[in-house]
């Protein structure tokens, strides 16, 4: 989706040096295929509004869902976001469920235990403010460890080995991201600038901390 940059993961990942190239599905780029990830250091998978499981209409997304096991049985570092969780959850063997209805708007997700501990999402504390933006939901694939949830979606994170992570939620979006979408959001969704802005706050150093852990300068 035009909208769904990788905003402040892209913008952590340059500073670290690292070279960032986004693939664009919606101008006829073409997703890399599995044997292509030898020259591939990580994956960011990232939000859009169709189904993880539109083939027939995208079908860029079997392609996705394919690289996504690949880089699982390699060890390639993931990060999915939202649309792009949901195809992570999918490529490691999880189911795509509707959800308990639309969760759209600036809101929170709690930490499990399990997150509470976890060198990525812990030290953000035990809320984390994010922005929300899907209506499916997934099973937890085996071996997965869920980090966080809210009351309307039960898995919110969790992380496939060391280097895997997947959000439902954003955090790497923050006012100048989300002013775009104005007409696009329901008119209840909450957009306030301060709370986007706080979002932002929290979650670059969240961001940060996943880079620090798949590169192996700090251990799970």
């Amino acid at each position: 989706m035009p909208h769904e940059g990788p905003a402040l993961i892209g913008e952590v990942a340059v500073a670290r040096g690292l070279e960032v190239s986004i693939i664009r599905t919606d101008l006829g780029h073409t997703i890399p295929r599995p044997d292509e990830l030898e020259g591939i250091s990580g994956l960011m998978v990232l939000g859009g509004a169709m189904g993880a499981l539109d083939d027939a209409e995208h079908p860029h997304l079997r392609a996705e869902r394919e690289l996504v096991a690949a880089a699982i049985e390699q060890g390639t570092p993931v990060l999915g976001v939202c649309l792009g969780a949901q195809i992570l959850a999918l490529a490691a063997g999880g189911e795509l469920l509707p959800g308990r209805g639309s969760e759209v708007g600036l809101g929170t997700v709690t930490l499990t235990d399990a997150g509470s501990s976890d060198a990525v999402l812990g030290p953000a504390g035990r809320t984390v403010p994010v922005f929300h933006w899907h209506d499916d939901t997934v099973t937890l694939p085996e071996g997965a460890v869920l980090l966080a949830g809210s009351d309307a979606c039960e898995i919110q994170a969790f992380r496939l080995g060391p280097a895997a992570y997947g959000f439902q939620f954003h955090v790497e979006m923050g006012p100048d991201e989300l002013a775009p979408l104005e007409g696009m959001l329901p008119p209840d969704a909450d957009r306030d600038p301060r709370r986007a802005h706080h979002v932002a706050e929290v979650g670059r150093p969240i961001i940060e901390r996943y880079f620090e852990v798949v590169a192996g300068h700090r251990t799970l």
